[in-house]
């Protein structure tokens, strides 16, 4: 009896929480409904934006699939016309319905009529995993300042302007050699050299006993005497010389007129001298040359006159100023170097000739430009192109006018805005892809749902063979489902994928399951058999498959 009292106000406790519970319910319900009456909920941006992300082609093969939508349908949701459905990394083939890729684990990409109701010519779709895949990065287009700023680096040589000849002016014997060796120091004015000069003796004796004679014929004498000592070779200080000390001056010393380096020496003691003869050559070290190695494409920079520093290891604290001379008319075939001669103020002689110096031209005017990413500019040798991001997964190539070029950064003349995207990563694949949608354009026309075929260049190239290790999933008429390992040498991932049978069929008869050695081409739809080998206990060492 006490139980089942115990059992009904169990029953009874339940039944009014239930009723509690409905009530609570019921107050909440209603405390909602006039919530929403008095403020109803408004969508924010973000939310809508949130709720409709930006479509890729795979997503619109998957929701023309739904739909039903097909090759010369029309997308209600942008409302052009798919013209026909590719895989990005097979374009050469192309299908009427939507539907995954036969080549890749990936689907279809639809692709859609312009506004005139044909194909973008050389336009490429790639969808956003493509892009992520291929590594294509993009960069703006932006308005900025380009200085003409040049750096080059320059070899020292010597001021060639800066150089004399000392020569015997009549015959004579050596007797007196100061400078011994080439390239050493000598100052301005130092003993070089003193000759014996046995046609000296004649002219001067004459020259004094016509002063110790008298006459009214002394002046003419005198003259002529000194006219004869003028031609065995002495100057007028030499006359002087003689006509002061009343003596016979049968020795010469020979000094430098400037101060530098002796750079050749032809002369040694107890040599005889023949008139005219090079007995030293002289440079000066107050200046150097030099010779700057200026790119083919900045020559147009550098002018004479423009004002140059320069810099050198063996002395970082000293900076060498000076102007361009000359741009020397030869250019470097293999460096497609100009070279560019500057005079350099060399102070204290630091400077040595052989020496390397890093050189900076002075910049120009900075001038507001348009600029790109250098590697963003495809050049072909006619023309300069960069594909143009065009949204949505869309790419074109653009041919632009380009200028001068500094610091990574390429000036756009024309061809592009501020503003706009380019592709600074990959534009090298979009680019030949865009070569082969534009010629495919042209040769079919509008009938873009046909299966075109691959270029005329592909065709005729040899095919490349590769080669992989990989387990057969499915059989098929004409295809064949593998399993594959990755394959570096196309930077394939392990993956489930089709290739077609080889032309002949399958050397062996294989079946699900079964571990192949296989070897195949890149056609025109996609890859091909060429060989596939059952891989047993005695090829897997052959073929290096030790799995």
């Amino acid at each position: 009896m006490k139980q089942k009292t115990i059992v009904v106000s169990l029953i009874a406790a339940v039944v009014l929480a239930a009723g509690g519970y409905g009530i609570y319910a019921l107050g909440v319900q209603r405390g909602m409904s006039s919530v929403a009456a008095e403020k109803p909920m408004v969508a924010t941006p973000s939310a809508s934006l949130a709720a409709a992300p930006q479509e890729s082609g795979e997503d619109a093969t998957r929701r023309h699939m739904k739909a039903g939508i097909k090759a010369g349908d029309v997308d209600p949701a942008n409302g052009k016309r798919v013209l026909f459905y590719q895989d990005p990394m097979a374009p050469g083939k192309r299908f009427d319905a939507p539907g995954k890729s036969p080549f890749m684990d990936m689907m279809l990409s639809p692709v859609y009529a312009d506004a005139g109701g044909a194909a973008d010519q050389g336009t490429v779709s790639v969808s956003s995993r493509v892009q992520q895949n291929l590594g294509i990065r993009t960069v703006e287009v932006v308005s900025g300042s380009l200085a003409s700023s040049v750096q080059a680096v320059g070899s020292i040589a010597y001021n060639e302007r800066d150089q004399v000849v000392i020569q015997a002016r009549t015959a004579g014997y050596v007797e007196r050699l100061n400078v011994r060796a080439t390239l050493d120091h000598v100052a301005k004015g130092q003993a070089l050299v003193e000759l014996y000069v046995p046609d000296w003796v004649a002219a001067q004796e004459e020259l004094l006993s016509v002063r110790r004679m008298q006459g009214s014929e002394l002046a003419s004498l005198v003259d002529g005497a000194r006219n004869r000592m003028r031609q065995v070779g002495m100057n007028d200080e030499q006359i002087r010389a003689v006509e002061t000390s009343g003596k016979v001056q049968a020795r010469i010393t020979l000094r430098a007129p400037i101060g530098g380096v002796v750079v050749e020496l032809l002369v040694r003691e107890g040599m005889t001298v023949a008139p005219g003869a090079t007995l030293f050559r002289l440079n000066g070290t107050g200046s150097v040359w030099a010779n700057a190695e200026v790119p083919e494409s900045q020559a147009g920079l550098v002018r004479p006159g423009v004002a140059v520093e320069a810099r050198s290891p063996s002395a970082a604290a000293t900076v060498f100023k000076g102007r361009v001379q000359a741009i020397l008319p030869e250019v470097n075939a293999a460096t497609r170097t100009l070279k560019a001669r500057v005079e350099l103020a060399n102070p204290n002689g630091i400077l040595s000739p052989g020496m390397f110096v890093n050189m900076a031209f002075a910049s120009g005017a900075a001038r507001a430009v348009l600029l790109v990413p250098s590697e963003a500019v495809i050049q072909t040798g006619r023309r300069s192109v960069v594909m143009l991001a065009e949204g949505d997964g869309k790419f074109r190539p653009v041919d632009v006018e380009i200028g001068a070029d500094s610091n990574g950064q390429t000036e756009i003349r024309s061809g592009l805005t501020a503003g706009q995207r380019v592709v600074a990563s990959g534009q090298f694949l979009l680019d030949s892809e865009a070569s082969v949608t534009a010629s495919a354009g042209r040769m079919k026309g509008d009938d873009a749902s046909k299966v075109q075929s691959a270029p005329a260049s592909a065709a005729t190239a040899p095919a490349q063979t590769y080669q992989g290790v990989g387990v057969v999933e499915e059989v098929q008429k004409d295809a064949l489902m593998m399993s594959h390992e990755p394959i570096p040498a196309l930077k394939w991932g392990a993956m489930t994928m089709e290739f077609a049978l080889p032309k002949g069929g399958l050397p062996t008869k294989l079946a699900a399951g079964t571990r192949v050695q296989f070897e195949f081409v890149m056609g025109a739809d996609g890859p091909q058999l060429t060989s596939a080998t059952p891989v047993t206990q005695s090829n897997a060492h052959q073929h290096g498959d030790m799995k």
